[in-house]
């Protein structure tokens, strides 16, 4: 475990400021600074960093807390390594006290995963160069069908999964990586039948995926056949969530600041890359996340997407428009002509003809026209009347107005309507549509969290929400001033775990106590205690009780005292179950 002290003198040595400015674009907003949150799309900033405390919240999503908070969402790291990644920011040397670990906590050290997932890099390469039919084969597809030189093959460090039970198993076994290292880092996998391990790729060529830091953190691998699965990608692992990386954005990030260009598959990167377009990424298997578009914005404001034209493509390249405008950043759609693929068309029309259709490349809407008057027959007046209907819906989700009248202008032309006015009335109509429809679901959710249905960290709060809020009421208090915390656990004690409804403020008030007795709750991390999103409720309670004026002493003990009352009420009731018990309960009622 991280030493007290350590933690300490990390936080005192990292200024929030500065580390979220690395992954947020920050503007001051009096004290405290504000962005667009980097864990939820959002096109008006609800992210806030204040300075003064060292912390950081989203009004939006609800994420908070501190530095440490902060590295462990954005980097997906655990307590331990986020606390080493900011020491090693901060040019701290950490010695970890792996004695206090708790013996039924499970970890896997970091390092040895990358060191792990590095030697399987090394063992795939080499075997790509094996003196073996299947190794020429494999070596044959990236150098004659694929056109690829030693030197690319080198450079993306390629390689070939031979063709056994057990190749790669007993390569890292021998190198001292545990069966359950391997099985963890989705190296191997392990029969059920005889719980014999096996490797997880077999007979495939390997593309490792390389995080911006350098680190070799998974591997997809791709049959040279027809056979299926084509692809098959690293599943999550300790060092891996293929839902926050992207191929290739380790070289990409160094030249894609002007545009950058997305991808399918693994390949087309490649071979853009080898043209001289290295602003090129793709995504892990899987359709675009928003996390991937959040990335993608940190480097870029946009974004050329290479999507095949097949119905998928289509439904690829909405999924992906959605999610990058929501985060800010200027999509536009290539679509390419003779070729299944950028890399068939590089092949085909050479890099200057690639380059042709790159700057070439459509806006959104542009795209969308298209499409939709390849639909439908406009001759037809009915044709004509659906089509014009979708090209409104298309203009109405567009925020700036004068863009609006561009559209609506060239949509008159194309489908020869006159009087502009009548598809302006349209947009209109569909607009406060949407609007009505976004304010009722914002409602019904407002009123969700008033009573607490769909709770994840408190899942306790809606049993009974009056008595939940003045539970955080009391915790906000107690976090926030050392006064109050004195009072609580004075002797004999104002209040105990079990003044408290439920069992998320019961373990928050005991990691309070407990770090006031000890080395104090000011120098306590919940980090150590709590996930992310528990410590962003935390946060959350803090910041209610630091919006209002009054949270002196008489305010805390008052609400101390409510609490415990409606706690002990509420238990009282929960035991009623005969007659006795409820003559019993009214007298100790009129007794209060």
């Amino acid at each position: 475990m991280i030493r007290n002290e350590v933690l300490s003198e990390v936080l005192a040595r990292t200024e929030i400021e500065g580390l979220i400015s690395g992954y947020v674009t920050l503007r001051r907003a009096g004290s405290n600074l504000s962005g667009l949150c980097p864990f939820h799309s959002e096109k008006t900033p609800s992210f806030t960093v204040f300075p003064a405390t060292n912390s950081f919240y989203c009004f939006g999503c609800g994420a908070g807390g501190d530095p440490v908070t902060f590295v462990r969402r954005v980097e997906n790291l655990d307590f331990e390594d986020a606390v080493e990644f900011l020491a090693k920011r901060a040019g701290i040397t950490v010695l970890r006290d792996e004695g206090r670990r708790r013996a039924d906590e499970p970890r896997f050290d970091r390092n040895r995963f990358y060191a792990m997932n590095r030697d399987a890099a090394r063992f795939f390469h080499s075997s790509l160069f094996a003196d073996t039919e299947d190794a020429r084969a494999a070596l044959a597809y990236f150098k004659t069908t694929r056109g690829l030189s030693d030197a690319t093959i080198k450079h993306f460090g390629l390689g070939y999964a031979p063709n056994s039970f057990d190749a790669l198993t007993n390569h890292l076994l021998k190198k001292g990586y545990t069966e359950k290292e391997l099985v963890a880092a989705y190296l191997c996998g392990k029969s059920e039948k005889n719980g014999k391990l096996y490797d997880s790729f077999r007979n495939r060529v390997m593309f490792p995926i390389i995080d911006v830091t350098g680190n070799v953190i998974a591997f997809g691998g791709r049959v040279m056949d027809d056979s299926k699965p084509k692809y098959k990608n690293t599943s999550d692992t300790p060092v891996f969530k293929k839902s926050r990386h992207l191929f290739a954005l380790n070289y990409a990030r160094h030249t894609c600041a002007e545009r950058l260009i997305l991808c399918e598959g693994y390949m087309d990167v490649i071979a853009l890359h080898v043209a001289g377009f290295t602003n090129a990424v793709a995504t892990l298997g899987t359709a675009i996340t928003a996390e991937q578009a959040r990335i993608m914005s940190r480097y870029t404001k946009k974004v050329i997407i290479t999507y095949d034209n097949d119905e998928a493509g289509q439904c690829a390249s909405d999924r992906a428009i959605k999610l990058l405008e929501e985060v800010g950043v200027d999509v536009q759609l290539l679509r390419l002509s003779g070729a299944k693929d950028p890399d068939e068309y590089i092949r085909t029309f050479g890099k200057e003809g690639f380059a042709k259709v790159l700057d070439a490349s459509r806006s959104k809407f542009e795209y969308s026209f298209e499409r939709v008057l390849s639909a439908h027959n406009i001759a037809v007046p009915q044709e004509r009347i659906k089509a014009l209907m979708e090209l409104c819906g298309i203009i109405a989700e567009i925020y700036s107005s004068a863009q609006r009248e561009v559209y609506i202008s060239e949509v008159g032309k194309r489908l020869q309507i006159e009087d502009l006015n009548s598809i302006r009335t349209e947009v209109e109509r569909m607009q406060r549509r949407a609007v009505r429809e976004k304010k009722k679901n914002e409602d019904q959710k407002i009123r969700q969290n008033t009573v607490g249905y769909g709770d994840r960290v408190n899942p306790d709060f809606a049993k009974d929400p009056g008595i939940a809020r003045k539970e955080e009421a009391v915790l906000g208090l107690l976090m926030l001033y050392a006064e109050h915390r004195a009072v609580a656990f004075a002797d004999p004690p104002l209040l105990t775990e079990e003044d408290f409804f439920t069992a998320f403020g019961r373990r928050v008030f005991a990691f309070i106590r407990d770090a006031e007795l000890g080395d104090g709750f000011e120098n306590a991390s919940p980090d150590a205690v709590f996930t992310p999103e528990e410590v962003g409720r935390m946060m959350k309670m803090k910041l209610a009780r630091m919006q209002l004026t009054e949270n002196g002493e008489a305010v805390f003990r008052e609400s101390a005292e409510l609490l415990r009352l409606d706690v002990a009420e509420r238990r009282d009731s929960e035991t009623v179950s005969t007659v006795e018990d409820l003559a019993a309960f009214l007298e100790r009622m009129r007794g209060k």
